[in-house]
């Protein structure tokens, strides 16, 4: 998953890359400290520890992140990919 840093880094602009997690604030609350919202880097695994939302890819981050349905947030991400899909 060689490409998920950066494609956090356009979705979570303030986030960090600390050994295999990328942490940021999570920008759909009031958060104002980064540490509880985290997105595994080898397994796109995800979870807001504050609150107790979590995903298992980074296709659950995009949908719970722009209030998509799962389908949507996966064609989203091959748009942003350039990855065409029929």
């Amino acid at each position: 998953m060689s490409y998920l840093p950066s494609i956090l880094s356009r979705w979570l602009p303030d986030g960090k890359v600390y050994g295999h997690e990328f942490t940021a604030l999570n920008p759909k609350r009031n958060d104002h400290k980064a540490g509880s919202f985290r997105v595994n880097l080898m397994t796109g695994r995800w979870a807001d520890f504050a609150t107790g939302d979590s995903g298992g890819d980074i296709v659950s981050l995009a949908a719970y992140l722009a209030d998509l349905s799962q389908s949507d947030a996966a064609k989203a991400i091959l748009r942003m990919l350039g990855v065409s899909h029929g």
